[in-house]
């Protein structure tokens, strides 16, 4: 055998790095099972930072449990920073990055990124509801909720983009917005099994309702969106399928799922991505007001319609407080008073099994693009091997993460449910973390003139005709279709 030949067979036994969603999947679990820890009474993520909306910066930072509270807000901030350097430094060396590149520029990715969450938190920007108000002793704010914290870390990135482009390249080696989401979706399946379960007590009609309007209205939202994408504004399958999926399910994780699925680029994702969260705080700001002012006499309606329309999970959690507030405060004043709690959940439940969704759908369009839209020249059908090769592997991670913690919190006493519940929590913290980076990240890649070559402001057109054109409306009439007449008890 000659040289050459060796040469050749070493290159071809030589292991291939792990692809980054093992990566995220790896990484994701380690945090769930950390929390799973919680069942035996060991708190291994409350030091993690949490910030909270603040008028006194002295305190928006604490640890995740008021057990780690002795340990103090920048201690906190510290040790998540380096346990996240450790995790994701790792990550890098097994995916064959530059590893002390990296961990260099991601020290300074992760306090510009925290800095900008920080400010975000501020209660001027994110106090939503009257208490909230009366807590910080604030006669007005622009309403943004915390997650307005996501757009201000946007923009802070968009910001070095544009203005100062040699830090924004010197920055990229961490600007990772796919492994940061990935790793949150992944978390954010346990989080979501956590909450699934604590509803499963509630009123099954409720349940019931709310998975048919979910099923119905995705349904007809995703191809009537990919329709409008592709005929109207000629965009190619491979964004109008990440758009199609950011406008009709969940915003940020299902246009990152579905690009993952059918092998689209980088940027594809990551500028639906952008439009989903700015979009979702208009809606914020706009959605529960006109829900009180046409809708306060079906108060469940309004709820559902709010599960439906916003696709963020804290930007529609928050839309769905404010219309609770509003809506039982019109009610009281005509001398209704219904049991607090009802809208808000019916609310929390439709975004619930939205999320679910993600990872189901993420495999039916890999399976569609490997056998019916990108088949390889000269086969007339994909094996099973490639359908596998194009599957998000991430996305095994989120449904291990469900259904450990779903499982778990359904056959588990009260006791021990109670136990994971606030572990879980803490494990989401992570999962905000991860968002906060992914959206500082997508700004830092957004280099005006280049998304404007892209398409960005056709993407955008997109959004504002499907969301508000159509979206918001059906959502509205599928909601009152199933919850229509249904009212929460009256208190008392």
């Amino acid at each position: 055998m000659t040289d050459t030949t060796q040469t050749r067979s070493l290159e071809i036994e030589a292991p291939k790095p792990l692809t980054e969603d093992w990566v995220a999947a790896a990484i994701g679990l380690f945090v769930v099972i950390l929390a799973f820890a919680g069942l035996s009474g060991t708190d291994l993520l409350g030091w993690a930072v949490n910030t909270s909306v603040w008028t006194d910066p002295s305190h928006a930072l604490a640890p995740a449990a008021k057990s780690f509270a002795s340990l103090g807000g920048i201690p906190s901030l510290v040790l998540t920073y380096a346990a996240l350097l450790v995790a994701l430094s790792l990550g890098a060396l097994i995916t064959g990055a530059n590893v002390t590149r990296f961990a260099v520029t991601f020290t300074v990715l992760f306090f510009l990124a925290y800095a900008s969450w920080f400010a975000g938190n501020f209660a001027h920007f994110a106090a939503v509801t009257p208490a909230d108000f009366k807590k910080f002793d604030i006669s007005w704010s622009l309403r943004l909720t915390n997650e307005g914290g996501f757009i201000v870390a946007l923009l802070a990135g968009v910001v070095i983009a544009n203005f100062f482009p040699r830090f924004a390249e010197w920055l990229k080696p961490a600007a990772r917005p796919e492994l940061y989401i990935k790793i949150a979706i992944v978390i954010l399946g346990a989080f979501i099994a956590v909450t699934a379960a604590g509803k499963l007590n509630f009123a099954s009609s409720i349940l019931l309702r709310g998975i048919a309007a979910i099923v119905e209205a995705y349904l007809i939202y995703w191809a009537v969106v990919y329709f409008i994408a592709r005929k109207w504004f000629g965009f190619s399958r491979e964004w109008a399928a990440p758009l199609a999926s950011g406008i009709s399910i969940c915003g940020v994780a299902a246009s990152i799922a579905t690009g993952g699925a059918i092998r689209s680029r980088p940027q594809v994702p990551v500028l639906v991505s952008s439009l989903v969260v700015l979009f979702a705080m208009v809606e914020v700001l706009i959605l529960p007001f006109l829900a009180e002012h046409f809708l306060w006499q079906d108060p469940l309606v309004a709820a559902a319609w709010i599960g439906l329309a916003v696709k963020t999970d804290g930007a529609a959690v928050a839309a769905g407080g404010i219309t609770e507030a509003l809506v039982n405060a019109k009610a009281a004043l005509g001398g209704t008073h219904y049991e607090p709690g009802w809208l808000l959940a019916t609310t929390t439940t439709i975004k619930i099994f939205i999320d679910v969704f993600i990872g189901i759908w993420a495999f039916i369009l890999a399976y569609i693009w490997t056998n019916h839209l990108n088949v390889r020249p000269g086969q007339a059908k994909a094996k099973i091997g490639e359908i596998w090769e194009r599957f998000p592997k991430f996305i095994i991670g989120f449904v291990l993460a469900f259904f450990a913690a779903l499982i778990t919190a359904i056959v588990a006493s009260p006791a021990t449910v109670k136990a994971l519940t606030p572990s879980i929590g803490e494990a989401n913290v992570f999962r905000v973390i991860f968002f906060i980076l992914t959206f500082f990240s997508i700004g830092v890649l957004s280099d005006f003139r280049k998304l404007w070559e892209d398409g960005f402001g056709k993407l955008a057109a997109v959004y504002l005709i499907s969301l508000f054109g159509f979206v918001v409306w059906v959502g509205l009439f599928i909601s009152w279709i199933f919850f229509g007449g249904v009212h929460p008890p009256l208190a008392g």
